[in-house]
């Protein structure tokens, strides 16, 4: 395998480095968008009791508030938004909703910090979260897109994997963080919520927003720095942005069948293994992503653990990411079989979440061991599934086609969300079993899918 992305030099003078520069402006934007998604994640307990939170949030409310980051993306946003992309660029496009995704993490640090009623404040933040949610996963495509066109000749599948290691570091970070920047009142060493008569001020819930917003006003400069480089490795031709003229030929001289056409996006809708990734999308990303939100709220009651442990042991999955995915990466490049990888990671969420379930309570080597399978699940699925869409789908709609999938995707995560506040809030003691068996359910839909997928890839390859 060449670690050269590009074949060879071009008339303006890009050596074999300016790819690894380029991903690594990319990934900062994704890092601090992370950070921001789950920045309340390992310490979601909090708003078990809202009468020790002055924000005044309950497990509903917070469950509400995350749900917000699916909405604009399920109702029409992702779709639009993608097929605008691929008729724009990724340059125009990238730039809008990377501002879109830091704006709406200023209106949550505002909301969050205002002191106004807890209705009101969460009204603001759940609106906060919609536009950041919408700009994120749209930066997110671009990133992808970028990616696939930088890498095209080289080790997309690690390229890829590299960047979902880094900007995964983000969920790590949030989730070591969040504790220590609420620092004080947080469960101590003997485990369990926070005593009661405990009050968490604005200021501290706020501490992880105001963080969070300083790490997407770096990554918006990091942005604006590889526009310029992507603007001078690829300067636009006639019709079509943000593509580079072929050696020999003029803008007028390019192929007929390059443009955008909704024909093409229809033929992808139409693509038995588009559809299978998809939904495996939905189901897998749904098992983690969603867990990840309540983490501390499982956790802590699962296993008896201080909030600073459960931080640790749910940062296990973004840490294990860091690691295993570039390999994972590595391997996909070098043998491929893209629909076995799916399925092994697929298996290994089911059995993570089978433990968090059924384990016995109150020993935390079960969720230790939870987490590793969930780990490495984490980084098997997307590692295989994501460079597997750009050998499925033309270049001119792959825009569309991500944002297509991520839009099936934030259609489960906003389910799911609004189900698990929902259960732990009316469950009680029982919420976290409760919501870890609607989990299983879930992990198996994903094998299913992942099976389907893997036999219609062993066809092809």
């Amino acid at each position: 395998m060449g670690w050269n992305c590009l074949t060879s030099r071009n008339k303006n003078n890009f050596g074999k480095t300016a790819c690894w520069f380029a991903l690594a402006c990319l990934v900062v934007p994704m890092f601090g968008s992370y950070f921001f998604d789950d920045m309340y994640s390992s310490i979601s307990f909090v708003f078990s009791d809202p009468s020790q939170l002055q924000l005044g949030w309950d497990a509903a409310g917070y469950g509400l508030y995350t749900s917000g980051y699916s909405v604009l993306c399920v109702f029409g946003g992702l779709i639009v938004c993608g097929m605008l992309l691929d008729k724009w660029g990724v340059r125009i496009t990238g730039s809008i909703f990377v501002g879109l995704m830091t704006a709406g993490a200023a209106m949550v640090a505002w909301a969050v910090s205002s002191g106004l009623a807890p209705g009101t404040s969460l009204s603001i933040a759940y609106a906060g979260c919609m536009v950041f949610g919408l700009g994120s996963e749209i930066a997110g495509v671009a990133v992808t897109r970028s990616i696939a066109r930088w890498f095209k000749d080289g080790p997309m599948a690690f390229a890829m994997g590299l960047q979902l290691a880094i900007a995964r570091l983000g969920t790590a970070f949030a989730l070591v963080m969040a504790p220590r920047l609420v620092a004080a009142k947080l469960p101590g060493e003997t485990g369990g919520l926070p005593d009661s008569g405990v009050v968490y001020t604005l200021a501290e819930t706020a501490r992880p927003a105001f963080f969070g917003l300083g790490l997407l006003l770096l990554g918006c400069i990091l942005w604006a720095v590889f526009v310029a480089m992507d603007a001078k490795r690829f300067p636009a031709r006639r019709g079509i942005p943000d593509q580079s003229v072929p050696d020999g030929k003029t803008g007028d001289e390019r192929p007929s069948d390059e443009s955008f056409r909704m024909s093409d996006v229809l033929k992808v809708l139409t693509n038995r293994r588009f559809i299978l990734i998809s939904l495996l999308c939905v189901f897998f990303y749904s098992s983690i992503i969603a867990f990840k939100k309540f983490a501390g709220a499982i956790l802590v009651p699962r296993f008896d653990i201080p909030a600073d442990q459960a931080s640790w042991m749910v940062s296990m999955l973004p840490f294990a990411t860091v690691v295993f995915a570039p390999l994972f990466g590595i391997l996909v490049d070098k043998i491929g079989h893209h629909g076995r990888w799916m399925l092994t990671g697929s298996v290994l969420a089911l059995a993570a979440h089978l433990l968090l379930a059924f384990a016995p309570s109150g020993v935390p080597f079960w969720g230790y061991l939870g987490m590793v399978f969930l780990g490495f699940g984490y980084s098997l699925v997307p590692a295989a599934m994501w460079p597997s869409v750009p050998r499925i789908v033309p270049d001119k709609v792959l825009g569309t086609a991500f944002s297509l999938i991520y839009w099936i995707q934030n259609l489960g995560l906003m389910l799911f969300k609004m189900l698990s506040g929902i259960i732990l809030g009316r469950k009680g003691a029982e919420g976290p079993v409760s919501v870890e068996i609607m989990f299983v359910g879930v992990c198996i839909a994903a094998l299913i899918l992942s099976s389907l997928l893997m036999r219609s890839s062993n066809r092809i390859e």
